[in-house]
């Protein structure tokens, strides 16, 4: 069965790529959006995992703005690159073909059959084709986002940092009813990477072991940087819920996004009561984290034997 990823191909997101690429689920495309970094760093990071990691399905080049509003990017805890590393980054790759995200997703979603996405960056793609082909956006099956925040935010108190970068477009996908399951930051800090996590990455004796190893020991010091013991592992938990769903538990709710305010822009407002608001999507309330965190693990040290 063929699906659809649209990210903005930080570390995370290549590793949550590789938890569908190892799965039953056969890629179809991907869309890229600005958000970890601007799009021309999206685009050139994920030509070099392209040509990294061998991958054949076709990338298409997205939205570089917010619906409205100015540029929102990660890289004040990312880097400039988007991928903290310990030591080895993506090869420099040759520049991606251009190919309009746009015109990629409307055709597939015309296809017929089952149309699955699983988002892992700002939804301004998504947005684009609701607002401009409601009748193809009507066609998607399910929308995995990873973003939101049921409790709290990160980039700000308030918003996690995809719902920030582009509330409008989260707003959009809202209003037009399209089935999201919002895998938001709460049950992703569940999911924990170790510094020691990346040491059988390393010890895979593949090719590509010392790189995936070096931007996953990156990717966690994040987390360590600040103190803390371990790093949530984001997209990757999002993508687990894609591929495996009966290992987490979606309950239905009303899920808003706040628009306005300095200290509350970008908020995700869920009401789980079905008494006090029509449901108008999931989130996902749980998971079995030991499970998620050995699928995780797994896909990068099957990727890093190659």
């Amino acid at each position: 069965m063929g699906v659809w990823i649209d990210t903005d191909m930080g570390f995370d997101d290549i590793a949550a790529i590789l938890v569908v690429v190892q799965s039953e689920f056969e890629i179809d495309g991907v869309s890229l959006v600005f958000g970890n970094t601007p799009l021309p760093q999206v685009r050139m990071n994920a030509a070099g995992a392209a040509s990294a990691f061998g991958w054949k399905f076709p990338i298409h080049t997205g939205r570089a703005m917010p619906v409205l509003g100015k540029l929102e990017t990660a890289q004040a805890i990312l880097g400039e690159t988007g991928i903290p590393t310990s030591g080895k980054s993506l090869p420099q790759a040759a520049a991606l073909a251009e190919s309009d995200a746009f015109a990629a997703l409307c055709g597939w979603l015309e296809r017929k059959g089952q149309h699955r996405i699983l988002a892992l960056g700002p939804l301004t793609n998504i947005a684009a084709v609701a607002l401009a082909r409601p009748d193809l956006a009507a066609r998607i099956t399910e929308l995995v986002w990873m973003g939101g925040g049921v409790t709290s935010g990160n980039h700000t108190a308030s918003a996690e940092f995809n719902a920030l970068a582009d509330p409008e477009a989260l707003s959009i996908v809202i209003a037009h009813g399209l089935p999201l399951r919002m895998v938001d930051l709460d049950l992703c800090r569940k999911v924990l990477a170790r510094p020691e996590d990346a040491e059988p990455v390393r010890h895979a004796g593949g090719v590509n072991a010392e790189l995936i190893a070096d931007m996953f020991s990156g990717y966690i010091r994040i987390g360590t940087s600040r103190g803390r013991s371990a790093m949530a592992i984001y997209d990757p938990s999002a993508a687990v819920a894609f591929v495996t769903p009966d290992i987490v538990s979606f309950r239905p709710a009303r899920i808003d996004v706040e628009l306005q305010g300095a200290l509350t822009r970008g908020r995700t407002v869920v009401e789980t009561r079905a008494t006090h608001a029509t449901f108008n999507a999931q989130f996902a309330a749980d998971i079995d984290a030991d499970m998620a965190r050995v699928i995780i693990l797994a896909a990068l040290v099957n990727e890093a034997r190659k």
